[in-house]
Parts: C-alpha cells; structure tokens; sequence
C-alpha cells in the first residue's frame, strides 16, 4: 500500500471527523446551555485545542521530512485504530445530548452509565490516547508519538481532575461511578 496515500486518506478522515464532532458538540453546548449548564475547564480548553493542532502538523511534518514508510505492522494499528473509532461513535451516541469537547454540566443531570460508560468512566479519553500512539506509530513518526503522549498525559492530569470535581459537584457523579475505573475495566473478582 502508497503509504503516502494511507497518510493523506487518514489525516482527511481524521480532520473531517473532528470537523463534525465540533459541530455536535457545538450544537449540544448549545442545547445545554439554553437548560442552564455551566462551563468549566475554559482556561485549559484552548491549550486541549492546540495540542491538537499541532499533533496534524508535527505529524505531517515528520512525515513530510523524514517519511520512514509504513510500519511494518501497519495492518493491526489500522484495525486498532478503526475499533478505538467505533469505540469512540459509541461513546458519543452513548451520551448524546450531554457529549462535548468541552467540559458542560447540567446541575442535577442523570450521569449516563451505558454504552462504553458501564465498564470506564472515561471512554472517549481512553480513544484519543490510543489514536495519538497509533496513528503516528503507523507512519513510524516515532517523535510525535512520544511528544504527544506525554502531551496528552499532561493534559489529562489537568483535565479529568477538573471535569469529575464538575461533576461530582452538580451532579450524583460520586454514587453512579465508584466501582467504576478512569480507563481500564475493573477485572470481576
């Protein structure tokens, strides 16, 4: 396979889905807002969003400057990929009007526990971490697969903190997720 053209079929998949992502979750800030939900995290967004652009671009330019060719594993970190997709249309239609890029919480809201939400708290994290590894990894873009990941870490120390103080604030958050994990399922004992 024109590893090239995989590069740029991906990255046009990838940028067109988040394209519509921003449009749902605008369309739900909106819907959420107009019922009275407060905005939290809005110091940290801007910096979640840039993370993200650069992740396209030092991407690209890894590719561009130093292209190494498909991995040779290339077919499993594609079907990964596709299933961390499904993974993630299933957390979004899981939550439906309640799903945003933004942290938006409706006081007194019942914390939807269904689709991915019944095995980890935080299933839609849990996709963009695997696809900052493995859409570089798939490339052999080693250098924005560890800059990005670290990023990401980072990023989430600060964020999750924030949208679970949220929402154990406003809502029953606390009851509706204790035997619940952040990323990984707890193993039945």
């Amino acid at each position: 396979m024109n590893d090239i053209f995989l590069f740029l079929i991906l990255v046009g998949f990838i940028s067109l889905q988040r394209i519509v992502e921003l449009r749902i979750a605008k369309s739900n800030e909106k819907w959420m807002k107009q019922r009275g939900a407060i905005e939290f995290g809005e110091k940290h967004y801007r910096y979640m969003v840039t993370m993200h652009l650069l992740f396209f671009i030092l991407l690209s330019c890894e590719k561009l400057f130093m292209n190494r060719g498909l991995s040779t594993l290339w077919g499993i970190l594609l079907i990964v990929f596709f299933v961390a997709q499904l993974f993630r249309i299933w957390a979004i239609t899981s939550l439906g009007r309640f799903w945003n890029t933004k942290i938006i919480v409706l006081r007194n809201a019942t914390v939807i526990r269904k689709g991915p939400y019944r095995f980890i708290k935080h299933p839609n994290y849990f996709v963009v971490a695997i696809e900052l590894a493995v859409v570089p990894l798939l490339f052999n873009a080693y250098y924005t697969a560890g800059l990005f990941t670290f990023l990401n870490i980072i990023m989430l120390m600060i964020r999750i903190p924030e949208e679970e103080k949220a929402l154990r604030g406003l809502t029953e958050y606390e009851g509706t997720f204790q035997d619940c994990n952040r990323f990984l399922p707890k193993i039945v004992k």
